[in-house]
């Protein structure tokens, strides 16, 4: 088995070496699994347990106050499961992957794929909170208002970049504010290849102060994570426009069309750059058993294994 995890692109940790141990920790316990799929989900239940992720525990929190996972798992017979906006679900990657394993379906949403995934015996109701998101959201004065209201104050808080990834006002009120913290795009992901088959999966908490029920790539098949017999990828950045340019899937295609993955993260971080004036990363494993990962942001940190 060989397996890659990620924690995330975004800005340099304060705390890399710490960070490191626990992306280490992931692959070690996803190598032993007996298949990619079981590799994947193993190692992704490691880093969601981790406050050190946007993901499971330590979360972000949107705009009503409240925490929401989302994840997506895939196979490379194109089996896929995917969910989003649960609260209370610390591992969103397990809930993906009764979505593939147990229902006709590819992606269930909100309260009915909460009341899933506690059917199939995955645990619910977690607090997902930290002292750090607790003391951070607590600096916030978010609005009681409905959608509007939330808009208005996420346009100030919040920010956001267009299509051309230009910086508006709001980008610029967001870093006086620390929103985009090291934090903020921590979308945790693996890929496992046993020498015959493949598996990616993505896991996250969203984005700070997102509008409530806001849905980025990594759920998203094709954004956040893809897996074809040539090979699978999970992404991590600025989720809007990963999710414009479909990127774990442009990875899996160069792959498809010759490239190995080295080559192919790189192609395709070259392009989404191109493309969308934002960062990103992303990692891969082709059916040649090379890996690769990518990334054009500060930094992204990744756990490498092989038994």
């Amino acid at each position: 088995m060989q397996i890659i995890v990620h924690g995330g692109a975004g800005s340099k940790p304060e705390e890399p070496t710490a960070r490191r141990r626990v992306l280490e920790e992931a692959a070690e316990t996803g190598v032993d699994a007996t298949t990619p799929l079981e590799a994947v989900e193993a190692a992704v239940r490691v880093l969601e347990s981790s406050p050190r992720f946007n993901a499971g525990v330590g979360s972000a929190v949107q705009s009503d106050g409240e925490i929401r996972t989302d994840a997506g798992i895939m196979t490379d017979d194109r089996s896929v499961g995917a969910v989003c906006s649960m609260p209370g679900v610390e591992h969103a990657v397990s809930a993906a992957r009764v979505v593939a394993e147990e229902t006709p379906h590819v992606f269930v949403s909100g309260e009915h794929a909460v009341a899933l995934a506690e059917a199939y015996g995955v645990e619910t109701g977690v607090d997902l909170w930290t002292d750090r998101t607790r003391e951070k959201w607590a600096d916030h004065d978010a609005p009681d208002g409905g959608p509007k209201a939330q808009l208005e104050w996420i346009r100030e808080t919040f920010g956001r970049t267009d299509p051309g990834g230009r910086e508006t006002a709001g980008d610029a009120a967001q870093a006086r504010s620390g929103v985009g913290d090291e934090h903020d795009h921590d979308t945790v992901g693996a890929v496992a290849f046993d020498g015959e088959h493949l598996a990616a999966a993505t896991s996250t908490g969203g984005r700070w102060l997102a509008l409530a029920g806001r849905v980025g790539d990594v759920p998203q098949v094709g954004s956040g994570y893809y897996c074809s017999p040539a090979g699978g990828a999970s992404a991590t950045g600025a989720g809007e426009d990963i999710a414009r340019v479909t990127l774990s899937r442009r990875v899996v295609r160069h792959v498809e069309r010759g490239l190995d993955a080295q080559e192919a993260t790189d192609l395709a971080i070259e392009e989404f750059a191109e493309l969308t004036g934002s960062t990103a990363g992303v990692i891969a494993i082709d059916a040649r058993g090379t890996l690769g990962s990518a990334y054009n942001s500060d930094a992204m940190q990744t756990g490498r294994a092989s038994r």
